[in-house]
């Protein structure tokens, strides 16, 4: 049904429709941002008289200035002016040169591009200005005339849409101002002119422009930024927009009212001219007077049907679905985007029922809506999906439904806007997906976990249900990355996600943590601790079964993986349910100490070990910073007894437990980190030392040897902090010798052998101890620049009595003859040992049988 009826049989519809596009306010949804009082806003200032011009204290002026001023005023903003032509400000927002750009009307080209506030800040429409000696008075009587418009204004594109649709022809006169454009008519450049009617109110008298009837574009104006902007700034000016608007009193209103326009200059319309003459004629030949009414009647009707087309022209250029319904669910009319969103054209809309273009189920949520509206009379605004009957084409709608009323108040239509929102649902819901889940894997992530924890701590208190949580960490998954790649290694984390999901209820919550970490939360089990501690193992079992068969990794590639698994019950904790992740975690490093692939129960007595690390810890930061470890030394001697080196030994000088050795402290300083600036102490104390001995002794040709740790060799800086330590101490770098353990050679073996080559061009020398502990891959060894094994002292004490230790050692001294490398075995304490080594060409020795650690003067003094 044409809009024509609706404005003759039931004008309020159409009007009500047009009244609701102008006022509800863009539908969508906004991310809020707290505002930074204080901030400098860089804010665009084009020439646009009363809305927004340069004033004469070189601030902004006019409708949108005076706001600015205002919003600065009480947010305490810096206003920096940026004056710009209307294009040049569009880019410098894009560009992020401006910060913040006023009287700017919503487009969907331009929503890609920008930021928009949430309220609008101004109405406006636009107006065709024409020269006092033309007579325009539709848009038919613009053929062949030339149309003066600002370069990039929306109102050029909107009016060629309707000009073309009218088939009129016009030329097009850019201009980079709306004052050229003005100038342009006023100088017979061009003969009208497209501008907003605010500025035409206030400028059209200065050129001796005049109004035409011809109105088009409604538009809302708001305040944007950049995409990449200051989203923050939209968030206060939206709020403190609505608070103005709430209050007729407001600034805003009074601002409106200043800057309400000079009146134009009054021009009587040509025809109230003819109207007059025709009415005098009348007096003298009424046939004249008759025929002139019959021009009249003709006259107004084509105004009416030009008002209509006008109308549904404008309609159709809103992007958003807006429709008439009747109160028997019927359309009565739609526009271009109604009838697109329902798949079909105006013809077919008019007179049909929902369920005619869309499933059963979808339109039984419409109607239910309308229903409410016509029946009740209120306002309905609710999300919609739309669902084509096949089932295809799910689209999520915005709706805003209001009730039409007839003269007598009676409700006789409804009229209804809808907003499609389904790419922002799309957004919204991928924005939840990356907040609570894990991308590689698909389950709950970290925050998901404690969400969900918490809520499962507070019910289990409120019903005296338990629960449990199950730390499992994959033994040995570094492998997997180290020797498949990262590819395998990311299928094996998907494949024990999915092989442990498949063991657990629908209600429980597993998570992974990152890297090889997952946790399990156990929800509902048995309020007594022992058989919800049984409920747990048995789960715990069950996934410890799963993890059994083997991983298909690649294309004849599988991997055998199993997890060590800790558990903490609910009814373990006394104070907050964040210890449970914690103490789960404590119970997992407990099963890996039992061998790996084991499940432990967290107990108190790892809590006490846990504080007693805590406060171990503690005090090694502070015996840091006091100074309290000392270096002692233990020679290194040869079949002679004579002295060939001297090995730096940590030692911790406690001011309550007296002096400690390093089974006391190291292993807590390498978890805490704190071996980093023990280590580096350590390297630069012995380095002063022996240049105290280089000093008193000058032709010492033996080296000092310093134990370093695989973290600390890691660290970015360890070439550095060398070579500084031995430039500050002023010795030889050949006098220093580095001695390395193994578990160097399990990561990045081509990075060690980097750092190794370019201490070793500088002068210090390398030693691989505790040889045949640990990795002992020859490949490697034969690449790493060192000159001397240390045989571990395991083997050594062994080697008497166990011939597998003495095949050991006489396999590490034959294989470092053979590598031209020197060979030294430590923990040497007896005459036995030593003489069996000897036999096994071993000429080194280190041990409690020559000397024990010593400080280094009593080193001097004995030894030198």
């Amino acid at each position: 049904m044409h809009l024509l009826h609706h404005l003759t049989t039931g004008p309020r519809a159409a009007y009500r429709c047009l009244w609701l596009l102008l006022c509800i306010l863009p539908l969508g949804v906004w991310a809020q941002q707290p505002a930074v009082n204080g901030a400098t806003v860089r804010v665009g200032v084009y020439d646009n008289p009363p809305k927004i011009f340069m004033g004469a204290d070189g601030l902004p002026d006019g409708i949108f200035g005076q706001m600015i001023k205002e919003l600065a005023r009480q947010h305490s903003w810096q206003i920096k002016p940026v004056r710009c032509e209307w294009q040049d400000c569009l880019r410098a927002v894009q560009g992020g040169h401006i910060d913040l750009m006023p009287d700017v009307a919503l487009t969907p080209e331009r929503v890609p591009l920008y930021q928009f506030g949430r309220e609008p800040a101004l109405h406006s429409w636009s107006q065709v200005y024409q020269r006092a000696d033309l007579k325009i008075e539709s848009i038919l009587d613009l053929q062949g005339k030339r149309v003066a418009h600002l370069t990039g204004a929306v109102q050029q594109s909107f009016f060629a849409n309707m000009v073309s649709g009218f088939h009129v022809a016009v030329s097009w006169v850019p201009t980079a101002s709306l004052a050229e454009a003005f100038q342009a008519v006023a100088d017979r450049q061009a003969d009208v002119v497209l501008v907003n009617h605010t500025y035409g109110a206030w400028m059209a008298h200065n050129y001796k422009l005049t109004p035409t009837t011809i109105m088009f574009q409604p538009s809302q104006l708001y305040f944007v930024t950049g995409q990449q902007g200051n989203a923050a700034l939209l968030t206060a000016i939206d709020e403190q927009l609505l608070a103005w608007k709430k209050e007729p009193d407001s600034f805003y209103f009074r601002n409106l009212n200043r800057w309400g326009g000079q009146a134009p200059e009054v021009v009587w319309p040509a025809y109230l001219l003819w109207v007059l003459a025709a009415a005098t004629a009348l007096l003298v030949l009424a046939l004249a007077g008759n025929y002139w009414l019959r021009q009249q009647v003709a006259q107004k009707t084509r105004s009416l049907k030009a008002s209509e087309e006008r109308l549904n022209l404008i309609l159709d250029g809103v992007d958003s679905a807006i429709y008439i319904k009747g109160p028997d669910l019927r359309y009565q009319y739609a526009n271009r985007k109604a009838c697109e969103a329902l798949g079909t054209t105006a013809e077919a809309v008019v007179g049909a029922l929902d369920d005619s273009f869309m499933s059963a189920e979808a339109a039984e949520q419409l109607n239910l809506n309308d229903l409410k509206v016509l029946r009740e009379g209120v306002r309905v605004s609710a999300e919609e999906v739309h669902r084509r009957a096949d089932g295809s084409a799910r689209r999520v709608w915005l709706s805003v439904k209001l009730p039409l009323r007839d003269a007598a108040g009676r409700i006789y239509a409804l009229c209804g806007i809808s907003t499609d929102i389904t790419e922002q649902r799309k957004h919204q819901d991928e924005i939840h997906r990356l907040a609570y889940f894990d991308p590689l894997t698909g389950l709950s992530n970290r925050r998901m976990l404690t969400e969900r924890l918490l809520e499962g701590f507070a019910s289990a208190r409120r019903t005296g249900r338990n629960g449990a949580l199950l730390f499992i960490d994959l033994d040995h998954f570094k492998v997997v990355n180290d020797t498949q790649g990262h590819a395998a290694g990311d299928a094996l984390l998907q494949g024990v996600a999915e092989r442990i999901g498949d063991q657990i209820r629908s209600h429980d919550v597993l998570a992974r943590l990152g890297g090889d970490e997952f946790v399990l939360l156990l929800l509902d089990l048995d309020a007594a601790p022992d058989h919800a501690a049984s409920q747990a193992l048995a789960v715990a079992e069950k996934i410890q079964q799963a993890l059994q068969p083997p991983f298909a990794l690649a294309e004849g590639v599988d991997h055998a993986i199993s997890a060590s698994q800790g558990i903490a019950l609910f009814s373990d904790v006394v104070d907050t349910p964040h210890d449970l992740l914690r103490w789960s975690d404590m119970a997992m490093y407990d099963a890996k100490d039992a061998g790996r692939n084991a499940i432990r129960f967290f107990n108190p007595l790892m809590q006490a070990r846990a504080s007693e690390h805590a406060a171990l810890e503690r005090d090694i930061r502070h015996a840091l910073a006091a100074q309290q470890f000392v270096l002692h030394y233990q020679p290194q001697v040869d079949d002679g007894g004579r002295m060939r080196g001297a090995e730096a030994l940590v030692r911790w000088q406690h001011p309550e437990q007296g002096l400690l050795a390093p089974g006391h402290f190291i292993g807590v300083a390498e978890e805490s980190g704190l071996i980093l600036p023990l280590g580096r102490w350590v390297l630069q104390t012995a380095c002063k030392q022996m240049a105290e001995w280089c000093a008193v002794h000058p032709g010492i040709d033996w080296k000092v040897a310093v134990n370093v740790s695989a973290k600390q060799f890691h660290h970015a800086d360890f070439v550095d902090h060398v070579t500084e330590a031995v430039v500050a101490s002023g010795i030889q770098p050949h006098l220093l010798e580095l001695e390395l353990t193994e578990s160097l050679l399990l990561r990045d073996v081509d990075q060690v052998i980097h750092k190794m080559e370019r201490l070793q061009q500088l002068g210090v020398s390398f030693s691989l101890d505790d040889f045949g502990t640990g990795y002992s891959s020859l490949s490697y060894l034969k690449r790493l620049p060192i000159y001397k094994l240390k045989i571990d002292q395991s083997f050594v004490r062994d080697m008497v009595d166990n011939t597998h230790s003495e095949s050991i050692v006489r396999t590490v001294v034959a294989l470092a003859h053979s590598l031209d490398l020197d060979v030294i075995a430590e923990g040497v304490e007896t005459q036995v040992q030593q003489a069996q080594l000897q036999q096994l060409g071993c000429h080194r020795f280190q041990g409690y049988l020559f000397s024990r650690p010593v400080p280094a003067s009593e080193l001097q003094a004995k030894w030198l």
